[in-house]
């Protein structure tokens, strides 16, 4: 079986709206022949380039328009092909649980993998590297509340934040966020021990 036909019964099996990289296909062929391949197939719709390396099954909406996937599934499919880790900025992130009303323009990810930009139809996606662990808790609601207490910082995170960060994570969330001080930095701990603190004087 040549490349191409191997590539082309791979797609085909795919479900529409699948999203993958040359790395997918890594046993068919070598990668001019690979990507030489998934140039023709682009060409002619049965796939859809959605940014450089990264593709599509195309999807058409009921009006017959195909439909882009949002910049989460991208993201993720980015950091999946270079095996790093992803969550949401710290700006975003703050957003979400409040803290402030101001939000990034265009998407932002922390990633344990390079930073850079990746050009996503009329967005461009912007990945910023940070050290592992402040991404500890990534893809669940307590890594995104990690990531808006590093991101307002020592100075702005206290008692008052972390209950407020508490009414806004179902209680397992809040749970695995305190179960993960031993990644935190002292004055992040501190916060936590404050609320902690002021939580037994109440009770």
């Amino acid at each position: 079986m040549t490349t191409a036909q191997s590539i082309r019964n791979s797609i085909q099996s795919m479900p529409t709206g699948e999203l993958f990289t040359p790395a997918n296909f890594a046993g068919a062929g070598s990668r001019a022949s690979i990507d030489q391949t998934l140039m023709r197939l682009t060409q002619t719709g049965s796939i859809e380039r959605i940014s450089h390396g990264l593709y599509m099954v195309p999807r058409l909406s009921r009006f017959g328009l195909k439909t882009m996937p949002s910049p989460d599934t991208v993201a993720n499919a980015i950091a999946a092909s270079e095996g790093a880790i992803i969550e949401v900025h710290g700006a975003e992130a703050a957003h979400r649980f409040g803290f402030t009303t101001q939000m990034p323009v265009q998407p932002v990810y922390n990633t344990t993998g390079s930073s850079r930009a990746v050009q996503f139809g009329k967005l461009t996606i912007h990945f910023h590297h940070v050290t592992a662990r402040k991404l500890v808790l990534a893809g669940r609601p307590a890594g995104q509340a990690l990531a808006a207490l590093w991101y307002l910082g020592k100075g702005h995170v206290n008692a008052q934040t972390v209950r407020q960060i508490q009414t806004r994570l179902p209680a397992e969330e809040f749970a695995a966020l305190e179960q993960a001080k031993t990644s935190m930095p002292a004055w992040m701990i501190e916060a936590f021990r404050q609320f902690e603190q002021e939580g037994s004087k109440n009770g």
